[in-house]
């Protein structure tokens, strides 16, 4: 299991605030992740990847530029000097748990495509077994950009797929979120025609600098799906030292959201878990919307399994499954 965190802000953000600088910053989980469903295997580091868009908005040449490496992001003397210096209004980061993949550049997230960025935390349930039928179904355009060998970067080019042009100078959020509508829809009807009865883990994220399109779903109307939180305000800034950051609403303005696998702060009033099952979308103009991803695993609120889904596939496993932010400043309280 990954974890990974969106930045997006009215303003560009220095990229040690959100990697380095927090106490519990994508690098801190990777070694300390604290609400991920696999225990098994506590640390992330198979590597990591940052991605930016540069600050000056250049029309023609508005793509993400990108840092991976294989070296575990808490090793690695580089990403902190860099984190210091480059500052961005939209940043990916994500740190890597390997399910599915070598240990290699090519199978770091964000993977890229023109002004598109995309990454993903879960895997997709016997990848091999629909792997083919996927592959027959991407256009040249998509099938010939993978690189790596992780289901990951083929969901991306799946995603790809679905827009009607992906090398595209530009994109509206309902092309956005429609194509991520149809990539979930896609991979469902694979497992079910594979005859796949094990949930996919489908917490993807993809940009294209503007928008943000981000989704915490799991292909089961029981178990619960790895964790998604998001935090918005006008400023987030360190507080008393010691990596203590907070999150402050000035106004009814939104200068920052981010998106993140697992809140950067410990601050109960700072973030919000996204419902299992919902898409989160990004506006160009900061509006945050949560719009459900209604298929046969959508357990509509008014259901009272909304509230309990419960967690047999992970016990099954023996998984150890914090649900709440309870479990993390418990942790907190005990480190």
């Amino acid at each position: 299991m990954c974890r990974f965190v969106v930045y997006k802000g009215t303003s560009p953000v220095e990229l040690s605030h959100l990697l380095t600088r927090p106490c519990h910053s994508i690098i801190n989980q990777a070694f300390d992740s604290r609400l991920r469903l696999d225990r098994r295997r506590p640390m992330n580091g198979d590597g990591f990847g940052v991605g930016w868009y540069d600050s000056v908005y250049d029309e023609e040449s508005y793509q993400p530029c990108i840092f991976t490496s294989i070296t575990p992001a808490w090793n690695n003397v580089n990403l902190v000097r860099l984190a210091e210096k480059i500052k961005s209004p939209l940043v990916f980061g994500h740190v890597r748990a390997t399910t599915a993949g070598s240990l290699s550049l090519d199978n770091c997230h964000p993977f890229v495509h023109g002004r598109l960025m995309f990454m993903h935390n879960g895997g997709i349930a016997d990848f091999p077994l629909v792997k083919r039928k996927l592959q027959a179904d991407l256009p040249d355009v998509a099938f010939n950009k993978v690189q790596g060998n992780t289901d990951s970067e083929w969901a991306f080019a799946l995603f790809m797929s679905k827009l009607p042009d992906p090398s595209a100078k530009s994109f509206t959020t309902a092309m956005l979120r429609d194509a991520m509508f149809k990539t979930i829809a896609s991979l469902n009807e694979y497992a079910e025609e594979a005859g796949i009865t094990e949930p996919s883990l489908m917490n993807f994220c993809v940009t294209d600098g503007e928008t943000v399109i981000a989704t915490r779903y799991i292909s089961s109307k029981t178990d619960e799906a790895a964790s998604l939180w998001f935090s918005s305000g006008t400023t987030f800034s360190e507080f008393g030292g010691g990596g203590h950051y907070k999150m402050s609403k000035a106004d009814k303005r939104e200068n920052i959201i981010m998106v993140a696998s697992e809140p950067l702060t410990f601050e109960r009033a700072d973030w919000m878990e996204i419902k299992t099952n919902n898409m989160v979308v990004v506006t160009p103009k900061m509006n945050l919307l949560q719009i459900p991803i209604v298929d046969k695993f959508y357990v509509p609120p008014s259901d009272p399994a909304s509230l309990t889904r419960t967690t047999e596939f992970a016990r099954e496993k023996g998984l150890l499954v914090p649900r709440n932010m309870e479990a993390m400043e418990e942790e907190e309280l005990v480190s």
